[in-house]
């Protein structure tokens, strides 16, 4: 699988997870720049919960002082 559809795809589940945000109520996952800004984060923090939305948004929470600063943006838009 390339490399870009696999961190478009884990980008896709960890914001799929975020409560209340626009993006979800319209039916889809954030922003391209949101899921960009958060997928390398998922997949290097969160590889074993991957496939599991509320496992992800839990392990990125809990990693909160190791995100990326793009991604800590993203989860702090949405009162996380």
């Amino acid at each position: 699988m390339p490399r870009k559809l696999l961190l478009t795809i884990i980008a896709t589940m960890a914001l799929s997870i975020l409560p209340g945000a626009p993006a979800r109520a319209q039916g889809h996952a954030g922003t391209p720049q949101e899921q960009n800004a958060c997928s390398r984060d998922a997949s290097r923090l969160c590889r074993k919960d991957l496939g599991n939305d509320s496992a992800v948004q839990s392990c990125l929470q809990a990693n909160r002082a190791r995100l990326s600063k793009t991604c800590r943006k993203v989860f702090e838009s949405h009162g996380m």
